[in-house]
């Protein structure tokens, strides 16, 4: 929710900037700030743990290296690409309408492709979410069906799978992830920008937009990678997806302006969909196999393992580690400790 919340209020943000900045540019400085500004918090906290003794560091393998490549160039190079052609010739009502379709086909592409499980109540609440977005964007009469539109449906698939190929690295350290995305999109985008002529705008604005990718781009990224670790890919999507609401109440905020009726329905719509997925309870025996990974932990009942460097009992923290085979029944998510078939 938090990272949707950031997510959301970069929206409005970036149309107050768009009137001096061509769509690219402000997509390239939003990346190239998320990336620089992760790759200080990293540095920061690599020199404040210095010298301490712990395991070692996440490191993404050689397996992994082609899922986050993928998720780079799919969602910080192709999608945002495809959004910015498709939005050239399309109606914005048509826009906002078809960006809803990022959720539902995060979510199709989890439960079709890497056979995530999906509950009733999730499904529900996925609908009700999806709905809510259909109606916070909805403006009747505006809306047509250029062919910009599959475009920007082209753009949904692209983070959808985006979204996917994430999961498979989410074990690893959020920060350099995010970090990762946005030094290769950021560059990417504002080459595209210069490319079709655009210029540097100034050192405000160039500020004003880079803080603010490093909040809805970096920050919320981090924590959505962050959730696609103990959730899943499909609640992750269907969570973020209620990233419009948070947009439209700081647009209120921004520009004073009484909400309209589409805009309560939508909130109940939203808070429906929610409240179905808290009140999910997955339970069942299954079988954990083999597994050797690293992230972030506390010695809960899946990990229960020795320490190979002088250990002073702090917890959380990161190490390589190993899970050996056991079969249990507990309440649990699709999360990468629980992706086993049903």
């Amino acid at each position: 929710m938090a990272a949707a919340a950031l997510f959301g209020a970069a929206t409005p943000l970036a149309k107050a900037l768009l009137g001096t900045v061509s769509p690219f540019m402000l997509a390239g400085l939003f990346y190239l700030g998320s990336g620089l500004g992760l790759g200080v918090g990293i540095a920061w906290r690599a020199f404040r743990s210095r010298g301490l003794q712990s395991g070692a560091h996440h490191r993404i393998t050689q397996g992994e290296l082609p899922w986050l490549i993928g998720a780079i160039a799919m969602g910080g190079v192709a999608g945002p690409a495809l959004l910015m052609l498709g939005l050239s010739t399309t109606p914005a009502a048509t826009s906002s309408l078809l960006l809803n379709l990022e959720g539902v086909l995060t979510a199709v592409i989890a439960w079709v492709v890497f056979r995530e499980n999906v509950d009733v109540l999730v499904f529900l609440g996925m609908v009700a979410i999806v709905a809510g977005g259909v109606l916070l964007s909805w403006h009747p009469g505006q809306a047509g069906v250029p062919v910009g539109a599959i475009l920007i449906v082209g753009a949904c698939l692209c983070w959808a799978i985006d979204n996917n190929l994430t999961r498979k690295v989410s074990a690893n350290d959020a920060m350099v992830i995010a970090c990762l995305k946005g030094l290769v999109a950021g560059p990417v985008n504002l080459g595209i920008a210069i490319a079709a002529g655009a210029s540097l705008p100034s050192a405000g604005t160039m500020t004003a937009a880079m803080l603010t990718g490093l909040g809805g781009y970096g920050i919320s990224l981090v924590l959505f990678v962050v959730a696609l670790r103990h959730l899943g890919t499909a609640r992750t999507g269907a969570y973020f997806s209620v990233a419009p609401l948070f947009g439209v109440i700081l647009s209120l905020i921004i520009w004073p302006a009484l909400p309209n009726l589409s805009f309560w329905i939508a909130a109940v719509l939203m808070a429906l969909g929610i409240w179905l997925h808290v009140r999910e309870r997955h339970e069942h025996e299954h079988s954990h196999e083999f597994l050797e990974h690293t992230h972030r932990h506390r010695h809960d009942e899946h990990h229960q393992h020795e320490h190979d460097f002088p250990y002073a009992g702090d917890e959380p923290h990161t190490h390589p580690h190993v899970h050996l085979p056991i079969t249990h029944s507990h309440a649990h998510f699709p999360d990468i400790h629980h992706r086993h078939q049903h």
